[in-house]
């Protein structure tokens, strides 16, 4: 199964920024598609998940937040 991953941030946002940097990293040695979206520019994302970015989504469906578990992370992506 080919999985994406969507990274939901912010500007000016420290943790998404080292969120970005550890996905980017995972999902290119696992040669996974992934993005990225602002949450700020679409009022419907930032009400639902505003207050937890960074929040990692696979295939639309939240993982995780705030930090990127790497070991839980890859077994998602394997599975």
């Amino acid at each position: 199964m080919r999985h994406e991953v969507t990274l939901l941030v912010r500007a000016q946002c420290p943790a998404c920024a080292t969120a970005r940097d550890d996905i980017s990293r995972i999902c290119a040695e696992m040669e996974v598609p992934w993005h990225t979206t602002d949450v700020d520019n679409d009022p419907q994302l930032r009400a639902e998940y505003g207050d937890r970015v960074p929040v990692i989504l696979i295939d639309g469906r939240e993982h995780g937040f705030w930090a990127v578990q790497e070991q839980r992370l890859r077994a998602a992506l394997r599975g």
